[in-house]
């Protein structure tokens, strides 16, 4: 077999090959008869007609077809056997002359992982500004155990209050229409905690049970349903009930029922452990980011529009499932926010996960840094504790996602890049 490689423009190669006119029959005729088994021809038995009874049946171009559909991986490994280049795709095919008798012509085209070149990625000092905990969150952190552990009391002597649990009924309204889905009974909500329109938790408020009232709010210019984002609202509401928490008395009896401890000053401690790690973590993913943001940027590198292209693709579809998790559609999307806005932040995202994953592979080579059965095997136990399912139900489960498990492998390297860079440069925490 003959080849004849030309290096193009945006890291693509152009390769020209030969295939000798013998192998190139012996495809040929090998598909031939590949495809007489699975053809009903009058007067022969399945597999058994001859090529020219074939050709006739089902025509030479289906039988070229299949030819080169199944010779072509042999081909193509064939021609990359020296791995002289790092494809990012797998080769496909441009043109291609095929005459029985005659040598195989086919032109195939390469795409290229870019070529990386680094800047300094070690002995690097780098200053972060240290996260700074606030000064109320020791106090919010015990306040939440104690809320965790709150009774709820029925209250009936007075009016509703600003941290009060209400049940209500309610009737929404725009331009005097009834609104969709917009209505509901004997409705729990938090008054302190309320995730509904900006303005509505507050105006139940002060209110007796027994009460009928009406809430005006408007609805979040950026409200996910079209028709009703900016629309002044009117709720005819009803309060049924009020509730109150009650907090238990921070005591040792309490301290040994939320946790391993025998006091208060032990939980106290244990909260304050907390802070203090959450501090340790927040400056090393800082530290992290602010790192490799600094390799990335100091690292050149062409990236050619396919490789991006293909990235915002896949940035579309997990878009498009995060969507639908979040109980809506992509036409939703578009119609609030616009394709052209969406497509363009999906692919500036794209070029710099492309750039990063590039970089990554480099400094992977660079320093011999590779992913071992055990590394795979950890991150797959690591999914296995995080979703509570054994490992090889787990494996089984995620076997039937093309690609997943290239993309945990490329995970894992991604950890251990990012441990390589963290050990070898060092942080200023101011």
């Amino acid at each position: 077999m003959e080849t004849k490689f030309e290096k193009l423009p945006e890291n693509m190669v152009k390769v020209e090959i030969v295939v000798p006119a013998k192998e190139a029959v012996e495809y040929y005729n090998n598909s031939a008869r590949k495809i007489a088994q699975h053809i009903n021809i009058p007067g022969f038995r399945k597999g058994k007609a001859p090529r020219n009874i074939v050709e006739k049946y089902v025509g030479e171009d289906r039988i070229k077809h299949e030819a080169l559909e199944s010779s072509l991986p042999k081909i193509f490994s064939e021609v990359l056997k020296n791995d002289e280049y790092d494809i990012v795709t797998q080769p496909y095919v441009e043109s291609y002359d095929y005459k029985i008798g005659e040598d195989l012509k086919i032109v195939a085209k390469l795409e290229l992982r870019p070529e990386v070149t680094l800047g300094e990625y070690k002995g690097l000092t780098i200053d972060i500004d240290g996260y700074k905990t606030p000064e109320d969150a020791f106090q919010k952190s015990l306040d939440s155990l104690l809320e965790q552990s709150a009774e709820t009391v029925i209250v009936t002597d007075r009016k509703s209050e600003a941290k009060d649990i209400v049940v209500f009924d309610f009737e929404g309204f725009v331009n005097g229409e009834k609104i969709e889905h917009g209505d509901a009974k004997n409705y729990t909500l938090d008054l302190a905690n309320s995730s509904f329109i900006p303005g509505f938790a507050e105006q139940l408020v002060d209110r007796t049970i027994g009460e009928d009232f009406e809430i005006n709010v408007n609805f979040p210019e950026e409200y996910h349903e079209q028709k009703l984002a900016g629309q002044p609202a009117v709720f005819k509401c009803k309060i049924n009930e009020i509730k109150t928490k009650v907090l238990p008395e921070l005591t040792d009896e309490f301290a040994a029922k939320v946790g391993p401890f025998k006091t208060v000053d032990e939980l106290k401690a244990d909260i304050q452990q907390y802070l203090d790690r959450q501090k340790s973590d927040i400056d090393r993913t800082n530290f992290e980011k602010a790192i490799f943001e600094k390799i990335v940027n100091d690292a050149k590198v062409d990236i050619q529009k396919s490789m991006i292209d293909r990235e915002a693709d896949q940035l579309v579809e997990e878009y498009k499932q995060k969507l639908e998790m979040q109980g809506f559609t992509w036409e939703q999307a578009v119609e609030a926010q616009g394709y052209d806005e969406i497509l363009n932040s999906l692919k500036e995202d794209a070029a710099i996960r492309v750039k990063n994953s590039l970089v990554i592979s480099k400094i992977a080579k660079e320093e011999n840094i590779s992913v071992s059965q055990a590394d795979f095997s950890d991150k797959l136990a690591e999914l296995s504790r995080m979703y509570q399912i054994d490992t090889a139900t787990m494996v089984k489960q995620l076997a039937q996602t093309p690609g997943i498990f290239n993309a945990l492998s490329q995970q894992a390297l991604n950890e251990k890049v990012t441990q390589f860079i963290v050990d070898n440069n060092t942080v200023n925490v101011k």
